[in-house]
């Protein structure tokens, strides 16, 4: 399951809050796709924050479990068009990490 967390600085979300809850379901698209997953099996998130005004005001944290396919370049691909999708509603800079979990150590309740 994909967890998508996007912090976003909360001056940035009072600005763009609608228009950052409207790109929530391409933002699932782009995740499915690059993935090869279901949505049902996307979590995604908006966190506000308040954050230090010389970093990135969004900030898009992404945890996965390792497959073949998801390499480096692939999720950089995603991460390079998650972060074109949100600067295109803000204008700001964003900032994306993703990391892949041990599935051996791994743990998740539902």
């Amino acid at each position: 399951m994909p967890n998508v967390k996007i912090y976003v600085d909360e001056d940035i979300l009072g600005e763009h809050k609608a228009a950052l809850r409207q790109i929530l379901e391409p933002l699932r698209e782009i995740v499915a796709q690059h993935l090869d997953v279901p949505h049902s099996a996307c979590q995604l998130a908006l966190l506000p924050v308040i954050a230090i005004k010389d970093q990135p005001a969004m900030n898009v944290e992404i945890h996965i479990m390792p497959r073949v396919g998801r390499t480096q370049k692939a999720l950089e691909a995603m991460g390079a068009e998650i972060q074109q999708t949100l600067h295109d509603v803000t204008g700001r800079q964003v900032a994306f990490r993703c990391s892949q979990l041990d599935p051996t150590t791994y743990v998740t309740l539902k």
